[in-house]
């Protein structure tokens, strides 16, 4: 009996041992909560709350997920906050938005770079947009820039912060058509952006296409022209700028996912790496999602480090240049 007893003893120390290796054991035990740099209403909150809504099903983290908004200066206080002050437990997780955080670390004078955190899964590709007020008399790109040659620098138009997307958009844009814009970031994200230019206070302004689609669907903008390779399913009418004659790539484009501090357990990264791709598939994410103009792209954890290690050595190159 002492045998069999310490025989099940020795079982079930394996199992639990085993357990924990593999990224369950107890984790999690309560509540996570997901950090977003930007505020609320903006692409990045909107999607971070939908990609989230089934955390709590036994099928996934069986905890729900609450969003935790730190913005300000384009991004930098929630990141510098995660990589600095969060504690890597895995019950703090983080939204990140590439090229924005990559860009910002490239640049300095941020507490972080991509060896601050472990990513997780990514959950959408969102491309940068132009926009202008709906009742703005440009209505295509050429009116833009032939504004902004007979006007140096009296171009106003806003986005989401300083060497986001939205500014690497309009970099490029500076370069592709050889004028000289006046970029107005906004402290207050995408969501205040936007409001600039509905609100006449900007002339135009570079978004996220999802924040942009849902503006145009309730009549308040026009969107000239798209900062990608091809044209975007959910606005196929808009031809990208490399069709309006301008030379500019996709590396404006927003990647959007989960990552943790780094120092975060192998064990909670490998587990949250197997759940959370799966909570993006779902069903009722990919149709809320649509819903809201708002494009997917699952990627894995390897997947986003490969595309993390690409996207360094990009915006080193483009940033040089620019």
């Amino acid at each position: 009996m002492r045998n069999w007893i310490a025989g099940a003893v020795i079982a079930l120390t394996a199992m639990a041992g085993t357990a924990m290796a593999d990224g369950h054991g107890d984790y999690p035990e309560r509540p996570i909560m997901l950090m977003v740099s930007y505020g609320a209403g903006g692409a990045t909150d909107f999607q971070a709350r939908i990609v989230t809504m089934t955390a709590g099903n036994e099928d996934a983290l069986n905890m729900p997920v609450a969003i935790l908004n730190k913005s300000g200066a384009g991004g930098r206080v929630g990141w510098n906050w995660l990589a600095t002050q969060a504690e890597a437990d895995g019950y703090t997780l983080g939204a990140y938005n590439v090229p924005h955080f990559i860009a910002q670390s490239i640049e300095g004078g941020v507490d972080y770079s991509t060896d601050s955190f472990e990513p997780i899964a990514n959950w959408g590709a969102d491309p940068a947009v132009f926009v202008v007020a709906a009742d703005s008399k440009f209505n295509s790109m050429s009116d833009v820039i032939a504004y902004a040659t007979d006007n140096p620098g009296g171009l106003t138009f806003s986005g989401a912060g300083l060497f986001v997307g939205h500014h690497i958009a309009a970099l490029q844009l500076e370069k592709a058509a050889g004028v000289e814009l006046a970029y107005i970031p906004n402290n207050a994200g995408g969501a205040g952006a936007m409001r600039a230019v509905i609100a006449g206070e900007v002339l135009g302004g570079v978004n996220n296409l999802s924040d942009a689609f849902r503006a145009r669907e309730a009549g308040t903008v026009k969107i000239l022209g798209v900062f990608d390779l091809e044209r975007n399913a959910f606005i196929d009418d808009v031809p990208t700028m490399m069709e309006q004659g301008y030379e500019i790539d996709n590396a404006s484009v927003n990647y959007r996912g989960v990552m943790v501090p780094a120092g975060t357990p192998q064990p909670i990264i490998d587990h949250l790496a197997a759940v959370v791709p799966t909570m993006f598939e779902n069903g009722r994410v990919a149709s809320r999602m649509e819903a809201g103009g708002s494009p997917m792209h699952i990627m894995n954890r390897e997947e986003v480090l490969e595309m993390w290690a690409q996207r360094q050595v990009t915006l080193e190159a483009l940033l040089a240049d620019l």
